[in-house]
């Protein structure tokens, strides 16, 4: 039998086609063309763009390789062709090459893939005391870089911090280094970005990127296993030590005391720790106060949501580095409509192009205006504390400056306090900032409120009443 680029595609497309929805194979296997067969067991396939060979390494590259194992055997590998059709305005060739630790360029538009994750899981972690020579893998993502995180107001401090960081690991005032904001604003790509700066500028120093979640599954197996000490260890040698999600040590007692001794050991010597965390450290709870007071000893810098000359360079540096162009009508559009959440935002692009690619339509107002529509309505928003206050005001018969008065009027004090309750519940705002909004209270008062209203819940009746009452209103 004739063995064919076609005909090796065509039997991974069987066997991809019975393990994922009948609408994700429409989207993302059935554009895909099959361009030519070597000896040596690659097989090319054509996609429409970057960001699609993204997305099929981000999502399906573990189906690929099974696929294509089972045609080609363990030698297997897979080259895209990125070759993107003029079907959305676009004038010039894409020809940036894709960089990433597991990818090697074939040419300015082939990209050669080895069949295996982009994010391989970190193997198990310990070394034998006193062997300190032994590689570890950064677990960093090299895409996520200080070139495409662009600055803003918004991000200025926590960005200019990363690269005083970068230049000199444990050698400034910032460390620990505590990068903390909302969902979708760039946290971790910032970290990232710091990890993959420092590799550069410093190949010798051995950086480690991990979650606090993976960090937490680690130190319960090193338990299991009776290898404790093994496992604090190996993160004492590490010289640069980023853990993201920090917050999710909240509660576990045992991983925060390791982390403890781990984090002292780290600083002592002069190492580097950058944390993330979705929460300012005033507003983390059960996390230990001594560990809390160390995530305070360096900088603690927030990322708040991005203005609009930010959102608008986002979205220009996203359709640059896609190859793609689009009319300035529609960029301000986006840019308007899409205002709290950079990931989202970056979504809305991606659903916008291939929408266009996919129907072979060009990028127009009324597409961008069905897209967004259809996005923000399909999106958990986050309630806003302006919005709070005033659903809050309007039940209680008040208008919002009332609420936010001085006076000590009972009713008055109740409907505030239930205001700042909902705000700590319903937004990802520190309790500094919904202080702030909530009649220039300090962080003190909205956790002195939000106990009151846990308490009267329990205790009154009327004021439970008033709870679940406006917790419907204000999550319909």
């Amino acid at each position: 039998m004739n063995v064919t680029a076609q005909s090796v595609w065509d039997n991974c497309l069987s066997f991809i086609e019975d393990n994922i929805t009948p609408q994700a194979y429409k989207t993302w296997f059935e554009p895909i063309k099959a361009v030519k067969l070597t000896e040596g067991g690659a097989l090319s396939i054509q996609v429409p763009s970057k960001f699609f060979y993204e997305w099929l390494e981000e999502h399906y590259v573990k189906l690929l390789k099974v696929s294509l194992t089972r045609e080609l055997g363990e030698n297997a590998k897979l080259v895209y062709v990125i070759k993107m059709e003029n079907t959305y305005g676009n004038k010039k060739p894409f020809t940036e090459k894709i960089p990433s630790a597991n990818r090697s360029a074939v040419n300015s538009q082939e990209v050669d893939v080895p069949i295996k994750s982009k994010n391989p899981e970190l193997k198990n972690p310990f070394v034998i005391p006193g062997i300190r020579n032994v590689k570890i893998e950064s677990q960093l993502n090299p895409s996520y870089n200080f070139e495409n995180f662009l600055e803003g107001d918004s991000n200025r401090l926590a960005r200019s911090a990363g690269m005083a960081v970068a230049n000199k690991p444990g050698g400034t005032s910032f460390n620990p280094l505590l990068i903390f904001g909302g969902v979708g604003l760039g946290k971790t790509h910032l970290a990232h970005a710091i990890g993959v700066n420092i590799k550069d500028n410093y190949p010798e120093k051995t950086v480690l990127y991990i979650s606090a979640e993976k960090f937490t599954q680690q130190y319960i197996e090193s338990v299991k296993k009776n290898n404790r000490n093994d496992f604090i260890h190996f993160y004492q040698i590490i010289d640069v030590l980023i853990v993201d999600d920090i917050q999710l040590l909240s509660g576990k007692a045992g991983t925060q005391d390791v982390f403890f001794h781990i984090f002292n050991h780290l600083h002592q010597n002069g190492k580097q720790v950058i944390l993330t965390s979705d929460k300012a450290p005033v507003d983390m709870q059960d996390i230990e106060q001594r560990l809390l007071s160390r995530f305070k000893w360096g900088l603690s810098a927030e990322l708040h949501q991005p203005d609009f000359e930010t959102r608008v360079s986002i979205i220009k540096n996203k359709l640059y580095r896609d190859g793609v162009e689009m009319p300035e009508q529609i960029v301000e559009f986006l840019a308007n409509n899409i205002k709290t959440n950079i990931r989202e935002l970056e979504g809305a692009i991606i659903s916008l192009i291939a929408h266009s690619s996919f129907n072979k339509k060009d990028i127009t107002i009324d597409l961008a205006k069905a897209i967004v529509d259809n996005y923000v309505k399909n999106t958990k928003r986050e309630v806003s504390i302006d919005y709070i206050q005033k659903v809050v005001s309007d039940y209680f018969q008040m208008d919002v400056e009332t609420l936010q008065s001085k006076t000590r009027k009972r009713h008055i004090v109740q409907a505030r306090q239930l205001a700042m309750f909902f705000a700590k519940k319903l937004t990802k705002a520190s309790l500094a900032s919904i202080g702030t909004q909530i009649g220039k209270r300090d962080h003190a008062t909205v956790l002195h409120a939000c106990k009151t209203v846990d308490n009267l819940s329990s205790t009154d009746k009327q004021f439970r009443k008033y709870v679940e009452d406006l917790g419907k209103k204000l999550t319909l």
